[in-house]
């Protein structure tokens, strides 16, 4: 079953410069190696085309269920130069909750509902 990134992990933002930090954490440990297989710095690079000029890299942290991306060239040249309002840090964040992730019947007791 199709589900909502929202429903497997939450997203924290950052941003320095002209790129964009998202940490994508797990719910649960089960959850983990889920988000590990579907949630590829390729899906990633692919949800903001058109809007992230850079590269994507994908960096894992297994003791606390997280993958952490950089987005390199997702800020039209850094939040205090970009005349963009919507390609900050915590709006990339909240357009990869929607990304929509392939969970098997095993797991679906481990999601949220919100």
């Amino acid at each position: 079953m199709q589900v909502p990134l929202y429903r497997i992990a939450h997203v924290r933002s950052g941003d320095k410069g002209n790129t964009a930090i998202l940490g994508v954490f797990a719910y649960t440990p089960d959850l983990y190696p889920l988000l590990r297989e579907m949630v590829t710095a390729d899906v990633v690079s692919g949800t903001y085309h058109g809007v992230v000029a850079g590269p994507v890299t994908r960096y894992e942290v297994p003791n606390i269920e997280a993958l952490n991306f950089t987005l390199e060239g997702a800020l039209g040249g850094g939040v205090s130069r970009s005349l963009s309002l919507d390609t900050f840090g915590k709006a990339l964040g909240a357009r990869l909750l929607a990304l929509e992730i392939d969970v098997p019947e095993e797991l679906m007791g481990q999601l949220r509902d919100r």
